[in-house]
């Protein structure tokens, strides 16, 4: 994605979460000083826009390569408490939770295209980037679990509880980054607790999960 790219997608996500109404190819192009000639080469339409504006959001929770040869205990806690604490700051940010009402009002509607493409852009692309750094530690020997979407249920319940249907539901204001932090290394931590091998995992991974 070009910086110019980004650019438009923000334009087209603060005018999905103000008035999703509007979020066509003529009311993106004003927002965004382009011309609707570009966004059609670019995306191929409205349906394409709303694909490339979630996985967009999406992309700002960033799985960290790992590299097989270097790969310890260490290393993989620090890759899962990354990727938590990305993940909890854009959940727990104003255009996500937006976003998210207006998939969930769709829901049984004629407009339930917006939250197929949430479904598919969000939770299951974070389930497939996440499972690449959960099978590397696998194949480390530093995790030990028999299915992968499981494992990553797990994390997501860890690293989430509930603070995505708290925020959804306007039951708490949004976490300040010592909160996520906190709740991120906890989250890492606890994953260790339940999947972390006993060899390899210290001393941590062999409390039980109520002393963690």
């Amino acid at each position: 994605m070009t910086k110019r790219q980004g650019e438009v997608l923000d334009a087209a996500l603060a005018l999905l979460v103000s008035d999703d109404e509007s979020l066509t190819m003529t009311a993106v192009a004003r927002r965004a000083r382009c011309s609707k000639e570009t966004l059609y080469k670019w995306f191929g339409g409205r349906d394409g826009l709303l694909t490339a504006t979630v996985q967009w959001q999406a992309s700002k929770v960033r799985a960290v390569p790992l590299d097989p040869q270097t790969l310890d205990r260490t290393r993989l806690e620090a890759s899962l408490f990354g990727f938590a604490a990305d993940w909890l700051t854009v959940l727990s940010g104003d255009t996500s939770i937006a976003l998210n009402r207006l998939a969930v009002g769709h829901a049984g509607s004629e407009r339930r295209d917006l939250g197929a493409i949430v479904l598919e852009n969000g939770p299951a692309a974070m389930r497939r980037r996440l499972g690449q750094v959960l099978e590397a530690g696998r194949r480390a020997g530093l995790l030990a679990f028999t299915d992968t979407d499981q494992a990553f249920s797990t994390f997501f319940g860890l690293t989430v509880r509930d603070t995505q249907i708290r925020l959804l539901l306007g039951d708490r204001p949004a976490p300040g980054p010592a909160e996520i932090e906190r709740a991120a290394r906890a989250a890492a931590r606890q994953f260790f607790v339940l999947f972390g091998t006993s060899e390899q995992a210290g001393p941590d991974a062999r409390r039980t999960p109520s002393g963690a």
